[in-house]
């Protein structure tokens, strides 16, 4: 008989114990402060009924869905003519639920089921993993964690200027300094498309803007012409794409671009009264830049939008959210407007990985093993055990009775930075000798002297 090599499904991958630990001072960091600032955690099942999300991502995202079979006997209610009918006819015979595919319609499901226990504003954060059968590549997986806050049932823009305030505060607290915040309106985008002539066609010029990045102004404007803007509207959006200077400067200039059009202007006195907040807060522009071409889930987000670039990496946006107007009407429930952002926990990970920012101590490795020599030793150092973990000291006492090199080689592997021997002197005199592994300095100390030693 062949022994099966074991493998993992496409599209997924397995943390290891130095990856959790990084995953988690990042959750860590980014779960704190959603607590300071009012935000409650919120869980909702792996699986929904596929009533639930079909038909809420597009086309696209309904062929992403992971399906699952119902249990028992799944074929039980399906016919041949079924089967000549195709997909379609048999699915819903065989498969009743989904994996989820986003937290957002998870979210808006349970805002309507529990309308009448919520309070409004509703704050809730959420971290949980997703599933899209997707095509995997580089840094695209089909199990991944999103990480999404947001506030429901107002439309103050005090919520805009509070994820502000995390992204900065969860940023410096990974010691990533170097990133922008960028943000716009899509109130903004629907006023360029009114002042250049082309009203009602925001959607089409926002993908070709979006662009503008990647393929550059040359491109996008051919791009343009082939969605039928005309020539006088393509040179009237020229003055918009190289705008810089500070964020007072950009938006003095939208006031005078936007001024034939309400809606545009109503956008840019949005953006302006989130910076004046910002200020009264205490806090500085400082990393926020206002991007006036910048265009993100444009069929989803009806006032601000965010998207957040760390400079000088590899890798894309690392976090983005906006305003909504209507978060729970597919599925009946009228009016909720919200604004929510997520971290890209995994695009976070990589840019500190490639930064180098991840601090050595603050990994969940022990702090002390106990080494010994025999049986005696061994039971001695069951006791001083109990003193360091009593003490909240992470540590271990090395298992078996063996070479006293073998003990060493473990903590050498396991990056432990103290360890503990424990001979015929130290039990004689209830003494421990510390030796710290990267200097290799040793020193004797009583047990009653050992846990303060180590703590210093």
């Amino acid at each position: 008989m062949s022994i099966q090599k074991p493998s993992l499904p496409k599209g997924t991958r397995d943390f290891g114990p130095l990856q959790m630990a990084r995953r988690n001072f990042i959750l860590d960091t980014i779960k704190d402060t959603f607590k300071l600032f009012g935000f409650q955690q919120l869980e909702t099942p792996s699986m929904e009924n596929l009533s639930t999300l079909t038909g809420k991502y597009g086309d696209e995202g309904d062929q992403l869905l992971f399906k699952i079979l119902n249990s028992g006997n799944y074929l039980k209610d399906v016919e041949a003519t079924d089967l000549e009918k195709g997909t379609a006819h048999v699915l819903p015979k065989v498969s009743e639920k989904g994996l989820r595919y986003d937290l957002t319609v998870p979210f808006a499901r349970y805002v309507v089921m529990n309308r009448n226990e919520i309070t409004f504003p509703f704050k809730r954060f959420q971290i949980q993993p997703v599933w899209r059968a997707d095509r995997p590549q580089k840094g695209r997986y089909r199990e991944f964690y999103q990480c999404d806050a947001d506030v429901v049932g107002t439309d103050s823009l005090l919520c805009e200027v509070e994820i502000l305030l995390m992204i900065k505060r969860v940023f410096a607290q990974l010691g990533i300094s170097d990133y922008s915040v960028k943000v716009n309106n899509r109130k903004i985008l629907t006023g360029l498309s009114e002042v250049i002539g082309e009203q009602g066609r925001e959607g089409e010029l926002c993908v070709a803007i979006d662009k503008l990045d990647k393929i550059g102004w040359e491109k996008v404007q051919e791009e343009l012409a082939q969605r039928n803007f005309s020539a006088d509207a393509v040179k009237k959006l020229e003055p918009i794409i190289g705008v810089n200077g500070s964020n007072e400067e950009k938006l003095a200039f939208l006031k005078s671009f936007l001024s034939t059009s309400e809606v545009g202007l109503q956008g840019v006195q949005e953006l302006e009264e989130v910076t004046r907040l910002l200020t009264i807060y205490g806090e500085s522009q400082e990393h926020l830049d206002v991007d006036v071409v910048l265009a993100r889930g444009l069929s989803y987000y009806t006032g601000a939008i965010f998207e957040v670039k760390v400079n000088n990496v590899s890798i894309g946006s690392v976090s983005g959210g906006g305003r909504y107007d209507n978060l729970t009407g597919v599925f009946g429930l009228d009016g909720v407007s919200g604004v929510g952002f997520s971290f890209g926990v995994d695009r976070i990970y990589d840019v500190m990985d490639e930064l180098g920012l991840f601090p050595q101590e603050n990994l969940d490795q022990t702090k002390v093993l106990i080494c010994h020599f025999d049986q005696a030793g061994f039971e001695y150092g069951l006791k001083v055990l109990q003193l360091l973990r009593e003490a909240g000291i992470r540590s271990e006492l090395f298992p078996d009775v063996t070479k006293f090199k073998k003990q060493l080689t473990y903590a050498d592997k396991k990056n432990v930075p103290y360890v503990l021997v424990l001979g015929d002197d130290e039990l004689v005199n209830q003494t421990a000798t510390i030796k710290h592994m990267a200097s290799g300095k040793q020193e004797t100390v009583a047990l009653g002297a050992l846990i303060e030693q180590i703590l210093e």
